[in-house]
């Protein structure tokens, strides 16, 4: 029986009899029921059998095929459509504690009033072009922040995996090592040449084609280090036994939260097996131990490991939190004409810090990320290397709240026209403070940042980065301003 069945039947029984004016023990009574069953079918937990139902329709006054339909009426029809949605079906609401009973209940004490959420909820998403993907990738996120982005389990799948198919003593994995493992013991196909042959399928950096021995169309414009990346997830996969896929990448379309998942879970694991946990922990070690920043060190860290600038932070933002007990966020910009976009990011502390801000906002330009983006674009003739930065930043309005945060910039492999940018910010506390010793390096730059330019609170003249007026504050002043001339009045 579909889960939507007993809650549409539950949310109808509970408006009808509502209607006739019925409380819940005279209903149940009449119905030769006890109240408690008849509490149990309304927030959807039961379904009676037919002759029950036959007996509920006569006391209500209704044909039985109306009470058993799964049509809801007008006024709660946007339930009928979250209830048959993919949401309810596959969000994770275990992942936050919340069984989906507990969460349909709520919706069956008060359906008229649910339906107005829903309803509110839909027009809101769909102003903000937000899509069931969307979601399923903020809880993913979310999920993350909780677990303070670290999974035993996948780092001790990587280790499982060494110690079985690989070479435990080794930091990370050659491209011709990942080549030899993926054929020998998944029996995959590489195909390097067929993507470049279609300009359609150009954009993809690699194809899945799923069969007995299946086939990897890997784009051959990516470099080394990105293809040793696609080969290392598709290890992840089939190691780890993750069936539902993307099978493209980037993913063409997102069908279930498992699926989203599950992708995450194959990164994870590849970012795991090229950069290992006891060799990077022991350079972050030294990394802190310096007692001026030095960009050269940090950098050597991508020949070390052979990854990229994203691979590298993001490995940093999973080893960080739970080896060294810094809270972290982590930003990905890409910049396209003059276009700035955050495309990942997670928060493990309830801070600002840049993020969707309506679709109209501009992200403060003091940032890290995007001050490596001006940085990189400013020196694109002259380099095609990544670039690195640091600085410390302080929230203009929570100068209390300051983060060390450090990053690295580059062109995108595929798109010439366009630059990426990946940081990572720690917050200040007393542990940050004991542990990395180049804190106190008066050459690092101390900037105030704010979330946008709209809402700075700085005059123009202190902020050259500002890209457009800061209008928000500026409304904000005019309602204080109009608030406290209507407040003047009404006290004479």
């Amino acid at each position: 029986m579909s889960l939507n069945i007993p809650v549409i039947f539950g949310m109808k029984l509970k408006k009808f009899r509502e209607g006739h004016g019925m409380s819940l023990t005279d209903f149940a009574s009449r119905c030769d029921l006890s109240p408690s069953y008849v509490t149990e079918i309304e927030r959807g937990k039961k379904y009676p059998k037919t002759e029950k139902i036959v007996r509920m329709a006569e006391v209500l006054g209704r044909n039985y095929d109306e009470l058993v339909s799964l049509k809801l009426s007008e006024e709660l029809a946007p339930l009928e459509t979250f209830l048959s949605s993919p949401i309810l079906k596959d969000f994770p609401f275990h992942f936050f504690g919340i069984a989906l009973t507990d969460l349909l209940e709520i919706m069956t004490r008060s359906p008229s009033e649910a339906a107005a959420l829903v309803e509110a909820m839909v027009d809101i998403a769909n102003h903000y072009q937000v899509g069931v993907e969307h979601l399923f990738r903020a809880a993913l996120r979310a999920y993350q922040e909780r677990k303070q982005n670290y999974f035993e389990e996948i780092e001790e799948a990587v280790e499982e995996f060494d110690n079985n198919y690989g070479d435990p003593s080794l930091h990370g994995y050659s491209y011709e090592q990942l080549c030899k493992l993926i054929k020998e013991f998944y029996h995959y196909q590489i195909d390097e040449s067929s993507l470049a042959e279609n300009p359609k399928l150009q954009g993809y950096r690699a194809i899945l084609i799923p069969r007995e021995e299946p086939k990897l169309l890997i784009n051959p414009r990516l470099n080394l280090t990105q293809r040793k990346f696609l080969l290392a997830r598709e290890i992840g996969y089939q190691f780890l036994g993750l069936k539902i896929r993307a099978l493209t990448s980037a993913p063409e379309r997102v069908d279930s939260f498992e699926q989203v998942l599950n992708d995450f879970k194959a990164s994870y694991f590849a970012g795991a097996l090229l950069i290992k946990s006891k060799s990077i922990r022991a350079d972050i070690t030294d990394f802190f131990s310096l007692s001026e920043w030095k960009p050269k060190v940090f950098l050597s860290l991508l020949d070390k490991y052979g990854v990229t600038p994203e691979m590298l932070l993001y490995r940093l933002s999973e080893i960080i939190p739970r080896f060294f007990g810094f809270k972290l966020h982590f930003l990905r910009y890409n910049e396209e004409q003059g276009r700035v976009k955050l495309v990942k990011q997670f928060n493990m502390f309830r801070l600002l810090v840049p993020n969707g801000l309506g679709l109209t906002e501009h992200h403060c330009r003091r940032w890290l990320g995007l001050r490596l983006l001006r940085q990189l674009r400013s020196a694109r003739r002259i380099t095609t290397h990544p670039i690195v930065g640091v600085q410390i930043s302080r929230f203009i309005e929570e100068p209390d709240n300051k983060f060390l945060c450090f990053g690295l910039a580059r062109p995108l492999t595929l798109n010439q026209n366009a630059n990426s940018s990946v940081t990572i910010g720690m917050q200040f506390d007393e542990n940050l403070e004991k542990t990395v010793k180049f804190l106190k390096d008066r050459a690092i730059p101390r900037i105030e940042v704010g979330t946008s330019c709209e809402r700075c609170p700085l005059p123009t003249e202190e902020c050259t980065e500002r890209i457009v007026p800061s209008t928000i504050v500026a409304q904000i002043a005019e309602n204080r301003e109009r608030e406290e001339a209507l407040r003047q009045l009404l006290t004479r």
